[in-house]
C-alpha cells in the first residue's frame, strides 16, 4: 500500500498570520488534502446562474475588536460542485471543512454556492445571497470572481472578503490569497523526470503563457524534470479554460497518443490521471491525492492544504487580528506539498525528492534561481540571483527550454 504522508513534515503554520491551529491534539498536522475520510459536504450546495437571478479557539467570545465565534458565518463560491471529482473546488472544500473542524464551527455557519466565475452577474447574486443569509466572511475561490469581489467589498465594508488566486485587494476588508504551488510542482517534475522512459512528459494546462500562475507551474515542473533528466521534454496542451471536462479529456488523449508516458496537469478534472491508467502509463495528480481514482498510475500528487489559510483567516477575524494583508504561503507554511510516492516509483526517486524538499524548506532552493534559458533561447534572471515574488506571480510569460507547446 502506498505511503500518503506529506513530505513537508512538521508544517509550521506561520507567515505573519498568527497560529493557524491546524494541528491535532498530539501536535501532528491535520492533512485534509489527502482526502482520508472525506464524504462530501453535509449541506446542500446551491448552484447560482444569471438565469436564476433576478486550532480551535478557547472561547466563543471575540477578541478585542473581533467577532464572536457563534456570530461567524462563512460564504464560499466554487466553480464546480465539490462533491464531484478530486479537483480544484473539491480541494478548497476540504480546506473549508478543515477550518470548521479546527475552529469548531457548525455546518449551518457555512454556506456554499456553485457559480461560473465568468458570469459577473451570477457572482454578484451569489455574494448578495450569502450576505442576506448572514454571511460576514466571504471566500471567492477562483480567478474570475476577482473584479466582482472587489466591487462587493466596497459596497459592504463590514463584511470580510478574501479572493483566491487573484491580485486585487484594498488592505481593509478585502485581501487575496494564494500559494507557492510552483515549489511542489518543481518537486513533482523531479518525479516525472525520474520515471519517464520515452522522455515525453505530458502536461494539460488550463491557460496559455499570458497567465503566470499556470506558466510558472509548468516552468517549475520543467526545471525539476531537467535537473534529473536533461533529455526529457514537457509537451503542453492548453485548454484555455479553468474547467472544461471535454477539452481536458481531449488534451489528455492527444498527449498520450503522442507517446507521453508520464502525465501531469494544471486542470480541474482527473482525466490526465484516469487516462494515464487506461493507457498503462504514469500520472502526477493535482489539487488533491488522485491515487484514490488511479492507484496503478499516480506516482504522486501536487496538493493544497487550504485549511492552513482558511483557519488562519477566520481565526484572525474571531480574534480581532485581521489586517487585510495578502497571503502567499508555501511548503514551509504547510499550504502546498506533494503526497508520498507510489511504491512503483523508480529506484532513487525518493532520495531526489527528499533532497529537493529539504533544499526548499531550508531556503537553499527558490526554484527560479540563476540564469534561466527559455524555449526561445532568451535568458531570464541572472547568475546568483532569483526571481522575486512579483515576477513569479505576474511576470512569467515564457516557457523553460524543455517545454514544447502542442497546437
Amino acid at each position: 500500500m502506498r505511503r500518503r504522508s506529506i513530505l513537508a513534515a512538521g508544517f509550521l503554520l506561520a507567515l505573519g498570520l498568527g497560529t493557524m491551529g491546524c494541528g491535532t491534539s498530539d501536535g501532528e498536522p491535520d492533512d485534509y488534502a489527502t482526502n482520508d475520510g472525506y464524504t462530501g459536504t453535509t449541506q446542500k450546495t446551491k448552484t447560482v446562474s444569471t438565469a436564476s437571478a433576478s486550532g480551535e479557539t478557547d472561547t466563543d467570545d471575540a477578541g478585542a475588536g473581533g467577532t464572536a465565534k457563534d456570530e461567524i458565518k462563512v460564504g464560499v463560491l466554487y466553480i464546480s460542485d465539490p462533491a464531484e471529482g478530486s479537483g480544484y473546488s473539491y480541494t478548497h472544500d476540504l480546506g473549508i471543512i478543515g477550518m470548521q473542524d479546527n475552529l469548531g464551527l457548525s455546518d449551518n455557519q457555512v454556506e456554499r454556492k456553485i457559480v461560473d466565475d465568468g458570469d459577473a452577474d451570477a457572482t454578484r447574486v451569489a455574494i448578495e445571497e450569502c450576505i442576506s443569509d448572514g454571511c460576514n466572511v466571504i471566500f471567492t475561490t477562483s480567478w474570475g470572481y476577482m473584479e466582482t469581489t472587489a466591487e462587493m467589498a466596497e459596497e459592504y465594508p463590514d463584511v470580510y472578503f478574501s479572493h483566491g488566486t487573484g491580485y486585487l485587494s484594498n488592505g481593509k476588508n478585502f485581501n487575496n490569497y494564494f500559494g507557492r504551488i510552483y515549489q511542489a510542482r518543481y518537486v513533482s517534475g523531479i518525479v516525472a523526470g525520474m520515471n519517464t522512459t520515452t522522455n515525453k512528459i505530458g502536461y494539460v494546462a488550463a491557460q496559455d503563457a499570458s497567465n503566470s500562475e499556470v506558466t510558472g507551474g509548468i516552468d517549475a515542473f520543467a526545471i525539476g524534470a531537467a535537473e534529473v533528466n536533461p533529455d526529457a521534454e514537457i509537451y503542453v496542451v492548453v485548454t484555455n479554460s479553468w474547467y472544461d471536462p471535454e477539452k481536458e479529456e481531449a488534451a489528455s488523449r492527444k498527449l498520450l497518443d503522442m507517446g507521453c508516458d508520464v502525465m501531469s496537469q494544471h486542470c480541474d478534472t482527473a482525466y490526465p490521471q484516469t487516462l494515464a491508467e487506461e493507457y498503462g502509463v504514469y500520472g502526477i495528480g493535482y489539487n488533491s491525492d488522485m491515487s484514490k481514482e488511479t492507484p496503478d498510475a499516480t506516482l504522486c500528487s501536487v496538493i493544497w492544504n487550504w485549511s492552513a489559510y482558511y483557519t488562519s483567516a477566520v481565526k484572525s477575524i474571531i480574534d480581532g487580528t485581521w489586517t487585510g494583508e495578502n497571503y502567499y504561503g508555501g511548503m514551509q507554511e504547510g499550504l502546498v506539498a506533494i503526497t508520498g510516492l507510489a511504491s512503483f516509483a523508480a529506484e532513487g526517486t525518493q532520495e531526489k525528492v527528499d533532497e529537493a524538499t529539504a533544499a526548499i524548506l531550508s531556503g537553499d532552493c527558490n526554484v527560479f534561481d540563476g540564469a534561466i534559458e527559455t524555449n526561445t533561447g532568451d535568458i531570464i534572471g541572472t547568475e546568483g540571483g532569483t526571481l522575486d515574488d512579483a515576477t513569479i506571480t505576474g511576470g512569467i510569460n515564457w516557457y523553460y527550454k524543455n517545454v514544447v507547446i502542442v497546437e
